[in-house]
């Protein structure tokens, strides 16, 4: 998991100050890797090392402007494991994952606590971040709730699922007993989801067909009965 920074965290680090930072990035020297859903932006490792660069050509006379060419040009130094991770369009904090989702905070981060999710980059003060792919991830994880699966019995899906991309990503360098025994749990639960979706499709069916057989029924009741209660109302009003 990458680490992120927030603007307090760049200050303390580098010792540049809150406007400093926000002068250079208004200069295009400095771009967050994203801002919160309260505006507030965030940073990754290789900007520790650029605001140091810029303080060091701003030490020796050169003006933004003059920074700003240089880096047009030949660009600044960044470490190569800045490369690696999510890009900053990518990144959602919690509060804008949950409402992506339709769910509280809270629930991810209670997922978060039971090994379910992950973020994919975390401040030193707690402040997370996730990949946009957590959007269909975290509504997958709603799904299997529906369906009446357990916290517990998704964190056992979501492992195998982990682990079937890492695979992908590495298969030649995990053993194959350990890549067959993970396959074959993963197929197993799949399995055992068909059956459950089985068994939900044939609820779904039979209430569908019960409510189109009797909505004409339903309505007419409905409509029969405010009639009663609109000529009660108007006998009342008579007696009065």
């Amino acid at each position: 998991m990458s680490t992120v920074y927030t603007l307090e965290d760049i200050v303390e680090k580098t010792g540049a100050c809150k406007e400093e930072i926000t002068s250079w990035e208004e200069a295009k020297l400095l771009t967050p890797l994203g801002r919160s859903e309260k505006d507030l932006p965030f940073f990754g490792a290789d900007h520790i090392q650029r605001i140091e660069q810029i303080k060091k050509f701003l030490e020796l006379g050169y003006t933004p402007e003059d920074i700003q060419k240089i880096i047009k040009k030949i660009g600044l130094p960044s470490r190569e494991d800045s490369k690696k991770g999510p890009k900053k369009e990518e990144l959602l904090t919690v509060g804008v994952l949950a409402e992506k989702i339709d769910i509280s905070p809270r629930t991810i981060k209670h997922w978060e606590e039971k090994g379910i999710i992950e973020p994919d980059m975390r401040s030193q003060g707690g402040f997370r971040l996730y990949n946009r792919h957590y959007i269909y991830l975290a509504s997958l994880i709603k799904d299997l709730q529906h369906f009446g699966y357990t916290l517990d019995e998704i964190k056992i899906i979501s492992d195998y699922f982990r682990y079937f991309f890492k695979i992908k990503e590495s298969e030649e360098e995990i053993a194959p007993d350990l890549i067959e025994e993970k396959i074959i749990g993963m197929n197993s639960e799949i399995d055992q989801l068909y059956r459950k979706i089985a068994l939900l499709k044939e609820g779904i069916g039979r209430w569908e067909d019960l409510v189109k057989k009797n909505k004409k029924e339903i309505t007419g009741m409905l409509t029969r009965s405010r009639k009663r209660l609109e000529k009660k109302e108007k006998q009342n009003d008579a007696k009065e």
